[in-house]
């Protein structure tokens, strides 16, 4: 059976998102510069998949971009998560870390019992921008390191964060 993924793009203030859903949730979430070229690598991520853009994905794709102009608590979306036991392992943990905060991937991999480079492999392997905030991750020295949608891109985050999360 050949799954459908509904999805949508539209310009946010990191550039244009593409979002897109499975009857289960949330499968992909991408940031980029150019509508064509996310669709390319949603068609490439899910080479089976039927895609339609229908407009079904208005609300969560509003509930995200007001996300990002006010970082606080993610939208409560439905996420549909595919990968191994220890990706999933570790987007959890990611979703873990407070909006304003960051841990490096030593810190969560010493949390997890792993290995820093396992952590940046399940980091990168993340389809889903923002809501599985791989983007608190730092490097050892607290530096930008490795971030699938782009070094600007994770700044830009962070210190929207920053200024914009209140801290619990």
């Amino acid at each position: 059976m050949t799954p459908t993924l509904h999805y949508q793009l539209a310009p946010c203030a990191l550039g244009q998102l593409l979002l897109a859903a499975s009857p289960r949730g949330i499968a992909w979430l991408a940031l980029g510069d150019q509508p064509q070229a996310l669709c390319a690598e949603l068609l490439a991520a899910y080479p089976d998949a039927a895609l339609c853009s229908d407009g079904s994905l208005h609300n969560a794709l509003t509930a995200i971009q007001q996300y990002l102009q006010a970082p606080g608590h993610p939208p409560a979306l439905p996420l549909d998560l595919t990968g191994t036991p220890y990706q999933q392992r570790v987007w959890s943990a990611l979703q873990e870390i407070p909006c304003g905060r960051t841990e490096s991937y030593s810190q969560l991999a010493a949390r997890l019992g792993s290995h820093p480079r396992a952590v940046a492999r399940a980091c990168a392997s993340n389809r889903v921008a923002l809501l599985v905030p791989c983007h608190r991750v730092l490097a050892a020295d607290g530096g930008l390191a490795g971030y699938r949608w782009g070094l600007a891109r994770k700044a830009a985050l962070l210190a929207s964060e920053a200024d914009g999360c209140t801290m619990e």
